[in-house]
């Protein structure tokens, strides 16, 4: 595979006869469609269905896991408890409590989290950074301690989101400024059985609380960008949140008394580099070696990435069309305050903000959602947290530790 000739540094920077055929090989292998237009440039279309589109990350999901599998290792001996078992959760008994990462234990059960579940490549996020998890303190594992409902995790806003960007009339000169007043949902996510219970939408509903706004203020109020040393506002309006694959049923028709908690904006184009995350590696020792620096900045950001895997296509032959992976993806905003429109647009000084306390938000959650969907659907009751080892240890070939086992 492509992946394991860039890890094992086979594929030569200096002469890279082939690679640009091995690129095109690899997005067909992992279910793109490769045509051509006009100029003779490669283009990508996405398959259709929710399966197929995670298909396409797997590739690049596994390379991310690769170097981590010591480390989950590790993790899962000490943070096993916290996943649960079907039979261990009571739904009339969940009691959610939000709880801010600035521990490293926090930090960790998180990542583990995030790796062992998400269809989506690991990433850390940048810019600011704000995380959460979210524990049930109703139901215990066997050490006493609280389960695992889901995690939260927020991170600087992109500059550039076209249905964020075609909803707002930002103040001429002033859409940086106004962007920066709004963070991004970089990973939500209810892990088994609660993302049977719908503790995803729990996880939404404390997206937009009040316990998130203070938190961030608390945590970046007065401090300066590393970049450009200036203060940035500690006060957020609004979260956007892009859905991984196309339509999301996570946000839609998702309320709270007399508003929406998060507002469908329409369709990203497509436009990203997840699929050619394999050859990323390569692509800055390709750079590299030509004299073309990719180190100022690096890992600032996504545009940066996009940048060094833009020069690379073209320096061995191919488009940047090829950045444009043709994935929909469905953009949501998460309004925080009445007047978000008017702030946004300048027309008023101060976000009038929503009262949303975390404690209310998770009590409509239990009645609307958790106790109809308890009754509905019962293969929740069966799951074992095992089988999240699964999705990163399929096979005990490799050398990998049996499921189930530290």
């Amino acid at each position: 595979m492509a992946g394991e000739m860039i890890l094992s540094g086979l594929l030569d920077p200096v002469d890279p006869v082939g690679v640009a055929d091995l690129i095109l090989d690899h997005l067909v292998r992992i279910g793109f469609i490769v045509d051509y237009d006009e100029l003779g440039r490669p283009v990508l279309r996405s398959p259709e269905g929710k399966e197929s589109l995670r298909a396409l990350h797997k590739e690049a999901r596994r390379l991310a896991l690769l170097p981590r599998l010591g480390w989950i290792r590790w993790a899962w001996m000490r943070f096993s408890a916290f996943f649960a078992r079907g039979e261990w959760i009571v739904p009339e008994r969940i009691r959610p409590v939000l709880v801010e990462i600035t521990e490293r234990w926090h930090a960790d059960l998180a990542r583990l989290a995030r790796l062992l579940w998400s269809s989506t490549p690991y990433s850390k996020g940048f810019g600011r950074r704000l995380g959460f998890l979210l524990l049930d303190e109703g139901n215990r594992g066997p050490l006493g301690n609280p389960l695992l409902i889901g995690i939260l995790l927020l991170q600087s806003p992109p500059i550039t989101l076209s249905p964020r960007d075609r909803f707002f009339q930002y103040p001429p000169g002033q859409k940086v400024d106004k962007i920066n007043t709004t963070a991004d949902v970089h990973s939500l996510m209810a892990v088994p059985p609660y993302n049977d219970l719908l503790g995803g939408k729990l996880v939404a509903y404390a997206a937009a609380s009040n316990e998130v706004r203070e938190a961030y203020r608390r945590k970046y109020a007065g401090r300066r960008t590393e970049i450009e040393g200036r203060v940035l506002p500690a006060d957020l309006v609004a979260l956007t949140a892009v859905s991984a694959f196309g339509r999301s049923s996570l946000y839609n028709r998702l309320r709270y008394r007399d508003g929406p908690i998060a507002i469908s904006l329409g369709y990203a184009a497509g436009y990203g580099v997840f699929h050619l995350e394999p050859f990323y590696p390569f692509f800055r020792a390709l750079l590299e070696s030509r004299g073309i620096s990719t180190r100022g900045g690096f890992d600032a950001g996504p545009r940066v990435k996009w940048q060094i895997c833009v020069r690379a296509l073209e320096a061995l032959g191919l488009s940047r069309t090829l950045i444009n992976h043709s994935v929909p993806r469905e953009v949501f905003l998460f309004p925080l305050a009445h007047n978000l429109k008017d702030f946004m647009e300048g027309r008023a000084e101060e976000p009038l903000y929503r009262d949303l306390p975390f404690r209310d938000l998770a009590a409509y959650w239990h009645e609307r959602w958790l106790l109809p969907r308890a009754e509905r659907v019962d293969r929740w009751r069966s799951w074992e947290p095992e089988g999240l080892l699964d999705q990163v240890f399929p096979t005990d070939a490799d050398g990998a530790f049996p499921s189930g086992q530290g």
